[in-house]
């Protein structure tokens, strides 16, 4: 009996040894991590290029009113 544990202990831990990832699926999971990150990444500089071209915008339009503003109220020769 004493035996048959023993025999039952050590195929319970070579089971759980074995259901752990390969060193190849953690690999790959490494792998595809990275490239979540770097699409991350990727994501937020492109908003933050997309607000900055906003902002241009806006003072571009900003600059344009002033221009307006200046030449109609400029005085008259």
């Amino acid at each position: 009996m004493k035996t048959l544990s023993q025999i039952l202990v050590i195929a319970g831990m070579a089971t759980l040894v074995a259901c752990g990832p390969s060193a190849e699926q953690k690999a790959e999971q490494a792998r595809l991590d990275s490239i979540r990150v770097a699409d991350s990444i990727a994501a937020v500089e492109a908003e933050a290029m997309r607000v900055q071209d906003s902002i241009n915008a806006v003072a571009a339009e900003q600059q344009r009113i002033a221009d307006s503003i200046a030449a109609a109220t400029a005085p008259k020769k």
